[in-house]
Formats: structure tokens, sequence, C-alpha cells
């Protein structure tokens, strides 16, 4: 028993180690994508349900570092916003597949075949989808006007509009503008990275790990020999498992790397890290009630063929040891085989596990300065798994007149709400329209 634990132990510190370092600097990247991305104008990007749109939807969503849950809010409210049905499924399928920090991570530990084709096969599947969506579904969307939540820098027409509230407290809505300030904007963009960003991926890295590390240990070097010569029945029983799974598109990539070093094809490697994060039960369930019935078919039709055609064709031209070859450093443990010194692992290894850590505490504070719970009414929320959620609750509530101040928290799901007009009704529509569930006041 005790050598069992010795041998986990020391494989899950070599797995953290050899992705650490590329996983911060897709922290950083995207932080700075977070802040600095030209906001202004791109509802006219996506408003037409035409080629054009799907494909800049598709573009837009392929670096962001949204999950499948963390991506709905976004979606939805770009389609409240004017966004076509196609543009807006387009996103919906392309953004969390991949990101620019899984990109990274991805190259890290499965080399740059992998982490081409992955950014690659979200883009196409996202346009293949939104044009299925423009194709067989023909109404347009009702514009309303809900910020976005993550694009909330975009400018809403609203003339001679002096509201101040929470939403725009930190001048991101577009009601005023403030001088730039660059300390300024690098907090944001570090704060984003290593607390909002870090904290919505951080439990579904550490399953990644702690799955793939015992995957490692327990199953033997040829358990998947039974599936070679059966390319097609492999791909479809690895789809089988991650369509109802929840892991990140992070949090996907050292299960599929331990996956590919047992055994598994490179194209059913492909079909977990497209399928595993882009699909969920909960993400089924609020893209049904939200954006209908056929959009949902849409979707999941697209992500399911998608990854099954690009992992078939994967394994049709591109042969396994092609892949493998450009996973030298995980073949084995040795100097000569990693990318980078094995100091600058374990220091990333140490940074990435305080950043979680000192994340979570930094979230709890920054929550708790905002509430004075006298003044506030709560209500339940049930459906809020990230930041990106918290977000859209905040912003749109906050436009409602006589609401002053709103905090969403995902852990209790609570909403706080303080103003000198509060209209639960309206408060239950708005935040079903979002896709959560309405559970009354607390």
């Amino acid at each position: 028993m005790m050598d069992f634990v010795i041998k986990y132990f020391s494989e899950l510190a070599y797995l953290f180690n050899e992705m650490a370092p590329w996983l911060l600097f897709g922290l950083v990247f995207a932080g700075l994508l977070k802040v600095y991305f030209p906001q202004k104008h791109i509802d006219k990007y996506l408003g037409k349900p035409d080629f054009r749109s799907t494909v800049n939807a598709s573009l837009l969503g392929v670096p962001l570092p949204l999950c499948s849950c963390g991506v709905i809010p976004t979606a939805i409210s770009f389609y409240k916003n004017g966004a076509s049905k196609g543009a807006t499924n387009s996103f919906l399928i392309s953004t969390p597949q991949t990101g620019v920090d899984s990109i990274f991570a991805t190259y890290s530990m499965l080399g740059w075949p992998f982490a081409i084709l992955r950014p690659l096969v979200a883009f196409t599947t996202g346009i293949m989808g939104g044009a299925l969506t423009n194709l067989l579904i023909k109404e347009k969307p009702t514009p309303k006007p809900i910020v976005n939540p993550m694009f909330a820098g975009l400018k809403m027409d609203i003339p001679n509009s002096k509201k101040t509230s929470a939403a725009c407290d930190d001048n991101s809505c577009g009601c005023h503008t403030p001088p730039k300030e660059e300390g300024h904007s690098l907090i944001k963009a570090a704060n984003y990275a290593f607390v909002e960003l870090l904290q919505d991926i951080s439990k579904w890295l550490i399953i990644g790990f702690l799955a793939a590390t015992l995957i490692s240990v327990l199953l033997p070097d040829d358990f998947f020999s039974m599936f070679q010569g059966y390319g097609f029945i492999e791909i479809l029983v690895v789809l089988a498992a991650s369509i109802p799974l929840y892991v990140c598109a992070t949090g996907s990539i050292p299960i599929a790397a331990v996956l590919l070093m047992k055994g598994v094809s490179p194209g059913a490697a492909l079909v977990f890290m497209m399928a595993g994060p882009a699909t969920n039960v909960a993400t089924i369930t609020v893209l049904g009630k939200t954006m209908g019935k056929k959009s949902l078919f849409i979707y999941l039709g697209s992500i399911m063929g998608g990854a099954v055609f690009f992992g078939m064709l994967t394994n049709l031209l591109i042969p396994a040891d092609f892949f493998l070859s450009k996973m030298n450093h995980l073949m084995a443990h040795g100097e000569a085989h990693q990318m980078l010194p094995k100091w600058i692992g374990i220091t990333s290894s140490l940074v990435l596990v305080v950043s979680i850590i000192a994340g979570y505490f930094i979230e709890r504070i920054q929550k708790n300065k905002k509430m004075t719970l006298e003044t506030f009414k709560t209500i339940r929320v049930e459906g809020m798994t990230c930041s990106h959620c918290e977000a859209s609750i905040n912003r749109n509530l906050s436009k409602m007149e006589g609401i002053e101040e709103v905090v969403a928290d995902k852990n209790t799901s609570q909403v706080k709400i303080r103003g000198s007009k509060i209209n639960f009704p309206e408060i239950e529509r708005i935040v079903t329209d979002l896709g959560y569930q309405y559970k009354g006041e607390v």
C-alpha cells in the first residue's frame, strides 16, 4: 500500500511540474486578453444570421478561457442583445473546447500537433454549428437590453445616461470614460487571471490531475490494446463517456496525456478533449430551456459529429507515432527529455498552488467587503458555477430601477441585493431568462 501511495504522489508531482509553467503563462495571457481585448461595437460583428457572423463568433470564442458553464451567460447575453442564433451557437460550441490557457497547457503536455489541432477543430465545429443553425432556424432573436457579462465594456446606446450603480463602479459599463490607467489595468488583469479564472478552473484542474495520475498508476500499459483495430468503436466509447462529464479544457489535458501513454489512439484522445469540456448535463439542460430544442440538437450534433469526424480523420491521416514522438518529455522522466529546466517546473508548481490557495481567500475577502448583511435582501439562485455566472447575475440585476448593489456568490448559491425598490417578480424573470433557477427569498 505504501509503495502505491509513493508511486501515486511521485507521478502526480511529475505531471504537475510539467504543466505548471505553461499554465501560468496561459493565465497571464488570458488576463491581458480580458483587459485589453477591443470590446467596442462587438455586436455588429455577430448580429446578422449569416456566415460572416458565424465565423466572427467562432474566431472570438476560440481564445477565450471560458468553461462550458461560464460561456452560457455570456452567450445568452450576446443573444439577448441582438446576436443571431447562428452566431450564438457558434460561440457556444467553439469557446469551451479550448482557450488561450489550455492551448499553452496542451503544448506543454501533448506537443505542438495537438496544440494546433485543438483550436482548429474548435474553430471549425463552431462554424459548422452556426451555419447549420442559420440554415435550419429562420427566426430572428428579439434584442433585449441585457449587458454582456464578459464584454461589459461594450457601450450600449443610452444617450445622456447619468446612472451610477454597482454595475459601473469599475467604469466598465461605458456610462463614463475615465482616463486610462496602465497600472490599474494590470491589476485588473492579474485579478482576473489569478483570482477569477484560476478559481473557476482550479477545482476541475485538480480533479483532472488526480484522475490522470490514478489512470497512470492503475492501468497496465496494454489495457487499451483490446481496442486496437477498432478505431471507430474506441472513439464512440470515449465520446459516450465524455458527453455527460464535466471537465474544463485545461483539466482534460493530463487525462488525455495519460490515456495516450496507455494506448488510446490520438483520435480518441482528441475526441475526449473536445467533447468533454464542451458538454455536460447542466449545460444541456440550460441550453434546451433558453435557446430551444432545435438549437440544442444542433449544438450537440455539431460537437459530437465534429469530434468523431476529426478523431477519425486524425487516426486516418496522421500516424500515432508522430504524436507520441512529440511527447518525448512525457515518455521518459529524464532531464534530457524535459522541455524546461526542472527548477522552473517546481517553482511554477509552487506559485500555482499558492495562487490557488491565496485566490480563494482573496475572492472571499473581496465579496465580504461588498456585503453589509443588515442592509441586504438575500435570494437563492441555483445554477451559478463560476465567476462569469456571478458577473451575469450582478450586472443584469444592477440595471433594475431602485437596485443599488448586487453581490452573487456561487459557493452559497445566494444573491444579496440592496436598494430602495426590490421587485422580486422582475428579479425572478431576469434570473430565469439568464438560465438560472430562482428559489425565492432566504
